[in-house]
């Protein structure tokens, strides 16, 4: 005959502690989930106000006045060596993604964009920072600031 003893049940204090674990697992999901989900969904808006860059966590509206045009240009980020991130500050680093705050190897504080490192849109900002988008078509993105910006 076999006599079965239960045992007795964890206190409260540990419940307490598996639900900021929980709710801490819950949000790193979504996180990786809203990640991955905007990898290949970005976008940059350009208008007569400035420029509207559509990511997650580091969109923001960077008004034209603020864009130092004659330092712009297209690059290449793998041969460019100054202008290549070299440590994230807060951002998201992946093989083929770069999303967030950088240093680059120059020194300078960038908000980087880059899918592709090839082509790669560069320019500096009147607000101390200067942004690296990768663009489909980052000629075409410059051509249409330096458009905006000579009409207003």
């Amino acid at each position: 005959m076999k006599e079965i003893f239960p045992i007795a049940p964890a206190s409260s204090n540990a419940l307490l502690l598996l639900l900021p674990i929980g709710i801490f697992l819950i949000a790193s999901l979504v996180l990786v989930i809203l990640t991955a989900s905007s990898i290949n969904r970005g976008s940059v808006e350009v208008s007569a106000d400035g420029i509207q860059i559509n990511v997650p966590f580091y969109g923001r509206s960077i008004p034209l006045t603020s864009i130092i045009t004659d330092q712009a240009r297209v690059i290449d980020a793998t041969t460019d060596a100054d202008l290549r991130p070299k440590w994230r500050t807060n951002g998201i680093g992946l093989p083929g993604y770069a999303a967030g705050w950088f240093k680059l190897q120059n020194g300078e504080k960038a908000l980087v964009l880059m899918t592709d490192r090839r082509k790669v849109l560069y320019f500096p900002t009147r607000e101390g920072y200067s942004v690296l988008i990768s663009a489909a078509d980052p000629e075409k993105l410059l051509s249409a600031i330096n458009t905006h910006r000579s009409a207003s």
